[in-house]
């Protein structure tokens, strides 16, 4: 009987189990991001950072940051993954949380890896922190607004399944999709080399202010019937893919520059 009751009781069991879920990307995103910036590093950055990685490839290593999130001994990291602005300020003229923000974060890491008092596990744990950020600040519902943490707080339909602005632009139109990620590295837009370059050149502010400006843009052209779909991925799927675009080629030039 009591053998009987449990097999009953465990499908439902199983829908009231709660899935993870990952932002900034998703697993996709952020290994379109770290496959694109290791088709694009020089051989000698290659080699280094093969060696601090033990041989785990960029792709691979991507998702780190988010992995970490669900050990407390980690919980310090978890607001160097954004920056949430008040709608009528800039970065530069916000308040800054006092634990460190997506902009800390990348300076903050790029010093460690550099330093040369910084211990190899150090600089091995930086360097996996960095490779995630990079790519998170060019989802641009990381740099949203502060009083709906970033898009979280407005929520949607997608498919009609319940989820938020903020994780539309982080998996599901990249999930709805249906590329893996190196599929999607492969079939991002086609710029010329030049085009690239200056792209690669670009300081890390003007990464902030692309991104805030896209999210704002995105907040203002929210359709009013927020039950989305097919329309609103063949709007904004180019976006998806020239940001993972940029976050490639940036990580890609940052990394190059790190291990020269």
């Amino acid at each position: 009987m009591k053998t009987t009751l449990i097999l009953l009781l465990l499908p439902s069991m199983l829908f009231c189990i709660p899935i993870s879920t990952k932002d900034s990307w998703g697993a996709t995103g952020h290994r379109v991001v770290g496959e694109l910036a290791a088709q694009r590093i020089k051989k000698r950055t290659a080699k280094k950072i093969n060696e601090l990685l033990d041989g785990v490839s960029l792709a691979q290593i991507s998702t780190y940051a988010d992995d970490i999130k669900s050990d407390s001994h980690f919980s310090e990291y978890s607001p160097w993954h954004y920056a949430n602005i008040k709608q009528d300020e800039t970065y530069i003229s916000s308040a800054k949380n006092e634990k460190g923000d997506i902009v800390f974060a990348i300076e903050k890491c790029i010093q460690v890896i550099q330093s040369s008092s910084s211990s190899r596990d150090d600089k091995q744990f930086h360097l996996k922190l960095l490779i995630h950020f990079v790519g998170d600040i060019h989802q641009p519902m990381h740099l949203g607004n502060l009083d709906d943490r970033g898009g979280n707080d407005i929520k949607i339909k997608w498919f009609g399944r319940n989820s938020n602005l903020h994780r539309l632009w982080d998996s599901d139109m990249i999930d709805n999709y249906g590329m893996s990620y190196s599929e999607l590295a492969i079939n991002l837009p086609n710029y010329s080399e030049d085009n690239l370059n200056k792209i690669a050149k670009a300081p890390l502010m003007e990464w902030v202010n692309e991104s805030q400006g896209l999210a704002k843009k995105l907040y203002y052209t929210l359709p009013k019937n927020t039950n989305l779909g097919y329309r609103y991925l063949y709007d904004h799927f180019d976006t998806v893919r020239f940001q993972l675009l940029k976050g490639g080629v940036r990580l890609a030039a940052l990394l190059d520059q790190i291990f020269k």
